[in-house]
């Protein structure tokens, strides 16, 4: 689990009392990982935009990433959401949430900055909801690139990245969430979503651990 050691006295309480329950362990990095960059998009980037997260950090790093996932030979996966105007195809998640009709087709906010933009040889993935997997080829595609491992990063840290991770590991994939590397609208749902994503679901480790890790896997 992220280290608690320069957290509150009950930070570090809580993260004992998980450990000592048995949460925490580590699925780590396979022979074969993909880097998915999920929602990195201008409805997040850009402070006029109602979801905007805060993230362009995360975009920052997550584009140092893909650039040396691409020297590393690992595949670059980018997911998009998009909705027929109006959200037919959103089901009950578009209603839901009302701030989806952002991602209405031909919508500007839902348009990666240039630094994230898909290129040539990359995998892009059209979502309707949270997982990246529900409703969509990933794991199929995946699994015919012998892909046993997928890096997380994106928006936002409490939605879209963290049922993208959980379901990562449902479908069988090692899924490490880089906690530098996500973004949230605000910390506290942000810093709970990776406290419970590396007790239950994901390993969570910080750019400079993933570059490493991935090094290796080469």
């Amino acid at each position: 689990m992220p280290d608690p050691s320069h957290g509150s006295p009950g930070d570090r309480a809580l993260a004992d009392d998980y450990r000592a329950a048995g949460f925490g362990g580590s699925v780590g990095l396979g022979a074969r990982p993909a880097l998915v960059v999920v929602d990195l998009v201008r409805a997040y980037l850009d402070p006029a935009s109602p979801l905007y997260a805060g993230a362009e950090a995360a975009a920052e790093r997550t584009a140092e990433l893909a650039d040396d996932a691409r020297r590393l030979g690992h595949p670059v996966v980018f997911t998009y959401v998009e909705y027929q105007p109006g959200g037919a195809d959103g089901g009950l998640f578009y209603r839901k949430v009302p701030a989806l009709r952002l991602f209405d087709r031909g919508s500007p906010w839902g348009q990666p900055p240039p630094a994230l933009a898909p290129r040539p040889g990359d995998l892009v993935v059209t979502k309707q909801y949270p997982s990246a997997f529900f409703g969509t080829s990933l794991a199929s595609t995946l699994t015919a690139l012998g892909v046993d491992s997928v890096v997380v990063t994106g928006t936002s840290t409490s939605g879209c990245v963290r049922a993208t991770a959980l379901d990562a590991l449902c479908h069988g994939f090692r899924p490490v969430v880089v906690s530098d590397a996500v973004a949230d609208r605000d910390p506290r749902p942000h810093e709970a979503a990776l406290f419970d994503l590396s007790a239950k679901y994901a390993d969570v480790h910080d750019t400079r651990t993933v570059h490493d890790l991935w090094k290796e896997a080469v």
